[in-house]
């Protein structure tokens, strides 16, 4: 099996790893990550453990690697549609795989190729230097899907590839519902733990849950009138779940968004909660705890 990452930072760089155990990869990352994996390779730490992994990584796509089985899209949300343009003659017609954050990415992918998994992960992923990565929670198994909906063979091997690799990982047939399930969390909690600087666990005191709360129950309203059905009804079912199973597992855990904002870089707000402030204003409702976070993060950016 061969297999392209593009856009390798933290997460894409990890997922290369440790399917350089099980096929040919190749990670197109930044200068300074693909010369330290070239001169010692990746230092994995963590829950998925401790090792250097070597593979083929450099900051473009060699000539011999722009045919692949599968190529799978790590960026950030903010970079997609630049991504899929620098490499859109590699990826035309090919299987892309959307592995990132946010709704939005696989309708970007999706006019560049009619062959799009999406793909949902909950894990933790924090540098630890160049070409250095430790991952800190998992709070569930990944998740592919053919989008917008079904699976196929494809969607199974790959799903088959990352167990093989030692990554929990399922097929399912119902992704947009998975990436929503996804958009929430993060909208919960990203954002929230970025801008209060703390891990996700701190999060559980009432004030900061009353706000988790807010932004949970606006994202239902818009979920509904999108037409989406999610695993957990209600939001009051959701927040139980994110309160007893997903903060619990991810309780150490430092916001994506909050490394973001450290590193000066933007983030990926505008696929996260302000996409659903955005389809709130479409559908003609309102939400302004997601819409407020949106534009707090936006005012940290400028900073």
């Amino acid at each position: 099996m061969k297999i392209v990452v593009l856009g390798a930072g933290a997460v894409g760089l990890t997922i290369a790893a440790k399917l350089s155990r099980v096929a040919d990869v190749h990670a197109v990352a930044r200068a300074r990550h693909a010369d330290a994996v070239r001169e010692r390779g990746l230092f994995l730490t963590g829950i998925w453990g401790e090792g250097t992994y070597r593979f083929s990584c450099s900051e473009d796509l060699p000539p011999a690697w722009r045919a692949a089985d599968y190529f799978i899209i790590t960026a950030k949300s903010t970079d997609t549609e630049a991504v899929c343009r620098q490499f859109a003659d590699a990826i035309r017609g090919q299987e892309v795989v959307s592995l990132q954050n946010g709704i939005g990415n696989e309708e970007v992918i999706g006019r560049f190729t009619d062959r799009v998994i999406g793909a949902m992960i909950i894990t933790g992923f924090e540098w630890r230097g160049d070409a250095a990565v430790h991952v800190s929670v998992e709070a569930a198994p990944m998740r592919l899907g053919r989008f917008p909906s079904g699976t196929d063979e494809a969607v199974v091997r790959l799903a088959s590839l990352f167990s093989e690799a030692g990554i929990r990982a399922e097929a399912t047939g119902a992704i947009r519902s998975d990436l929503w399930s996804k958009t929430l969390y993060n909208c919960a909690l990203n954002p929230l733990g970025a801008i209060m600087n703390v891990p996700y666990g701190a999060l559980a005191d009432p004030h900061a849950w009353a706000v988790v709360t807010g932004i949970v129950r606006e994202a239902y309203l818009v979920v509904e009138a999108e037409g989406i059905a999610l695993p957990r009804a209600t939001p009051e079912a959701y927040l139980e779940y994110l309160r007893t199973v997903q903060l619990p597992a991810t309780a150490a855990h430092h916001s994506s968004m909050l490394q973001d904002l450290a590193r000066g870089q933007k983030t990926e707000i505008e696929f996260m909660n302000g996409a659903v402030a955005a389809l709130a204003r479409r559908h003609g409702l309102d939400a302004p705890y997601n819409a407020c976070i949106a534009e707090l993060i936006r005012f940290r950016e400028r900073l």
